[in-house]
């Protein structure tokens, strides 16, 4: 009897392989589902003086792919290193694994602080030939028709990409990428599970309470943490060259310096409200999805 009750037990339970890239599946999939609701308000974010009724409902999709693929590389690699709890008695907090070597504590600010910004120059750094591409295609349509690239979809893209400027070119503006994604998942993750023990243990606030609430503190910080370097970035890999060939950045820092000498620190802000309203969804929508993932995951005992 209990032979058999060990191996009906073995029969059902997760495979090895499967829980080593559980939480690469899991990050992937709440991150891809929450660009799915996103990409119109992304689109505004990257030309809203163009928007108003010419943007139809298709072209509002028509980055969406490159989204997708963006968004699947770079939280993938964060939920592997910043992977949840039990979701219904311990609501989205650290792996287990990293408060056993912490003694049993939650860790300190600093320490997730850290592991935010290692997950997001990791992930950014296979991801950024994907955001290079996404940015490419939402600014063709700002540009004179003479200077598009009419890329059109993500394989198109990268692939005309290596074609006219070389393999290399798909990490152009990886530097900024990777910074600003650093800055982002700091803000994102660290602010993220530092509410929930807020909420939670503090403020003793239910799952959904603690969820919603530490989502919306998340946003707001991967937001406020990550504007400037995505501003710098979007700038440095959205350029095109003049008419003598000449580049108006000659790279990261040279755009920092030229921006804050024409307009000032507040210039790297510049539509903070509306790249607010774009990511502070986008990181509530992932933490909510990747929650209800865990759940369903639970039930079918995966």
């Amino acid at each position: 009897m209990a032979a058999d009750a060990k191996q009906q037990q073995a029969a059902v339970a997760p495979s090895a392989a499967w829980m080593t890239v559980k939480p690469f599946v899991n990050g992937g999939a709440s991150g891809m589902l929450a660009t799915c609701v996103i990409q119109p308000i992304d689109m505004v974010k990257v030309r809203p003086c163009t928007l108003l009724l010419s943007l139809a409902l298709a072209g509002q999709y028509d980055a969406a792919s490159l989204g997708l693929a963006w968004e699947s590389v770079p939280f993938t690699r964060d939920c592997q290193l910043v992977c949840l709890g039990k979701p219904r008695t311990r609501p989205l907090v650290l792996d287990p694994s990293a408060l056993e070597a912490n003694e049993g504590k939650p860790l300190p600010l600093v320490q997730k602080a850290f592991i935010g910004l290692t997950a997001g120059a990791i992930g950014a750094s296979v991801g950024s030939p994907s955001d290079l591409a996404l940015i490419r295609m939402q600014a063709d349509s700002t540009l004179p028709a003479a200077q598009r690239r009419n890329y059109k979809n993500v394989f198109h893209a990268l692939y005309r990409i290596v074609t006219d400027e070389g393999v290399l070119a798909l990490w152009k503006g990886a530097g900024p990428t990777v910074v600003r994604a650093m800055s982002l998942n700091m803000g994102m993750l660290a602010s993220y599970d530092q509410s929930v023990e807020l909420f939670r243990d503090k403020f003793g606030a239910g799952e959904l309470s603690t969820v919603l609430g530490a989502s919306a503190v998340s946003g707001f910080f991967a937001s406020a943490c990550s504007l400037p370097f995505d501003y710098v970035k979007t700038q440095i890999q959205k350029m095109q060259p003049d008419a003598n060939g000449k580049y108006p950045y000659t790279g990261s820092l040279d755009c920092v310096m030229k921006t804050l000498k024409s307009g000032g620190p507040f210039k790297l802000y510049a539509g903070f409200p509306v790249y607010c309203v774009r990511i502070a969804p986008h990181v509530m929508l992932t933490w909510i999805f990747l929650n209800q993932i865990q759940k369903f995951e639970k039930d079918m005992g995966l």
